[in-house]
C-alpha cells in the first residue's frame, strides 16, 4: 500500500494549541511509581521525590521531547490499584517543580483518576491521558469539559487484571474493534460537550491486547484516519516487541531496556502509518527517528 501524507490538525490544549501532522511530536513518558513495567523506581523513591523525576524531565525535554506524560499509577498487568491520593502525593510535586524551571513545557497527566486530573490540570497541566478512554472514572469526561483540557482518548480491553485471561482476538477483527469501540468513546465524549478539537486518539497497543493483535494495528493504523481526528501511537519498550524478539536473544524475551531497536522499528512504521504524536521511554533515538519518517512523508 502506498504512503500517504497525515492529515493536519490542530490540537487545542487547555492555554495554547499544537499544529499536528506537519512534523510528528514526541511525548516523553516520566513515570513516577516504583512498580511500571520499564522504569519502575528509576524516577521515584519516597526519599528521592522529586529530584530524580525532575532530572529525567530535564534531560527528556533537552533532548527534544515536545510533550511531558507524567504517570504516577503503573498500569502493568496485575499491577496492584493505586488510590488517587496517593497517586497525587506522587505526581503534584513533580508538575510543579518542572513548571517552576521550565514554565513553557506542556505537561500530560497519565490518569484515569478524575480528581487526579482535576488536581493536575489546576497546577498546569495541558493534557489529560486517561488509558481507560473515561470508561473507569465516571465523571473524567464532565471534569475534562470543564478543565478545558486536551484529551486523550485511549482503547483499552478490561482491566490490567483481567488482560492474561481474556480471551483472543482474531486477527482480522482487531482493527475493526477498536475503530468501532473508540467511536463510541467519541461519540460519548463529544456528547457530554468535549470538543473534537481537543481530541486525540491512542489505540492502546498492549491494553487488552494479546502479543499478535498489536501488530494489525500498526499495520493498519492509517485506518484510524477514518475517525478524522489525530492518533497517538505508544509502542516504547512494550512486552508484544519482546515476543517478536524472543529467536533473536535464542526465545528469551529481553528485558525492556534491550527494546529499544525494537520500538524505533515500530515508532518509524507508526509514524509512516499515520501517527501524529509518538509516546516513549527513549526520546532521543525518537527525535531522531521521526526526523526521517518526516522527511519520508514529505516526499509521498
Amino acid at each position: 500500500m502506498p504512503l500517504t501524507r497525515r492529515p493536519h490538525f490542530d490540537w487545542s490544549l487547555r492555554s495554547r494549541t499544537l499544529a499536528l501532522g506537519q512534523h510528528t511530536l514526541i511525548m516523553g513518558i516520566l513515570n513516577v511509581t516504583p512498580d511500571s513495567f520499564s522504569d519502575g523506581g528509576h524516577f521515584y523513591t519516597p526519599e528521592h521525590a522529586p529530584e530524580r523525576a525532575l532530572a529525567q524531565a530535564h534531560k527528556m525535554l533537552d533532548e527534544g521531547a515536545h510533550i511531558l506524560d507524567i504517570g504516577g499509577e503503573s498500569t502493568r498487568p496485575n499491577a496492584i490499584p493505586l488510590s488517587a491520593d496517593e497517586e497525587q502525593s506522587r505526581i503534584l510535586p513533580v508538575i510543579e517543580a518542572i513548571l517552576i524551571d521550565r514554565p513553557e513545557a506542556i505537561l500530560s497527566i497519565d490518569t484515569h483518576h478524575a480528581s487526579t486530573a482535576v488536581c493536575a490540570v489546576e497546577a498546569g497541566v495541558e493534557i489529560v491521558n486517561d488509558v481507560s478512554g473515561h470508561l473507569w472514572d465516571a465523571t473524567m469526561t464532565k471534569n475534562c469539559v470543564q478543565l478545558g483540557c486536551g484529551t486523550v482518548l485511549m482503547h483499552t480491553r478490561g482491566r490490567p487484571r483481567e488482560w492474561r485471561e481474556q480471551p483472543s482476538i482474531p486477527t482480522e477483527e482487531v482493527v475493526p474493534l477498536v475503530l468501532r469501540e473508540l467511536k463510541e468513546r467519541i461519540d460519548a465524549a463529544t456528547s457530554a460537550g468535549i470538543a473534537r478539537s481537543r481530541i486525540v486518539l491512542d489505540p492502546g497497543f498492549g491494553f487488552g491486547k494479546r502479543h499478535d493483535e498489536n501488530y494489525p494495528l500498526i499495520a493498519r493504523l492509517d485506518s484510524l484516519q477514518t475517525l478524522n481526528l489525530p492518533i497517538l501511537a505508544g509502542v516504547s519498550r512494550k512486552s508484544f516487541l519482546a515476543e517478536a524478539l524472543a529467536p533473536v536473544y535464542e526465545d528469551a524475551p529481553p528485558p525492556p531496556e534491550a527494546r529499544l531497536h525494537a520500538t524505533t522499528a515500530a515508532n518509524v512504521t507508526a509514524i509512516l502509518n499515520g501517527a501524529h504524536v509518538i509516546r516513549t521511554h527513549d526520546v532521543r533515538p525518537a527525535v531522531e527517528a521521526a526526523a526521517v519518517a518526516d522527511r519520508i512523508l514529505a516526499a509521498v
